[in-house]
């Protein structure tokens, strides 16, 4: 038999729901299990809080993170660069960002590529 437990604070969630900046592709985990969330976002922020890094490079590397192919999260970067904008960063700057993490995907090419080349010169030395 299960307990309800009592309910687990989430102030980092909380603070991201009226930023904004919440994903809602997390709202079924944070529901099933807060405190994970909640951990696992607050040590998310911890970097960003620290304030290590201006805002504007931060605005800048989450546009990468957002835009990367292993993440693709449109909404954060609509927001991300809105931020920047705002903060006064310039569209060439985004616009670098952008194309410096567009190379990510030419790893597809960097494993296909001699992949097709044995496999072609397979097919060829066959009878």
């Amino acid at each position: 038999m299960t307990t309800n437990p009592e309910p687990t604070s989430t102030p980092t969630i909380s603070r991201m729901q009226q930023e904004g900046s919440w994903n809602p592709l997390w709202d079924t985990l944070s529901q099933w299990d807060p405190e994970w969330t909640e951990q696992f976002m607050a040590m998310n922020a911890t970097p960003i809080r620290r304030g290590v890094f201006p805002p504007e490079f931060v605005e800048l590397l989450s546009i990468a993170i957002d835009a990367a192919a292993t993440h693709m999260y449109a909404p954060g970067v609509r927001r991300h660069i809105r931020a920047a904008l705002e903060l006064g960063v310039t569209r060439e700057q985004i616009l670098t960002v952008l194309q410096m993490v567009s190379v990510l995907g030419i790893h597809a090419c960097n494993l296909g590529v001699p992949i097709l080349a044995e496999e072609l010169a397979a097919m060829e030395e066959r009878p």
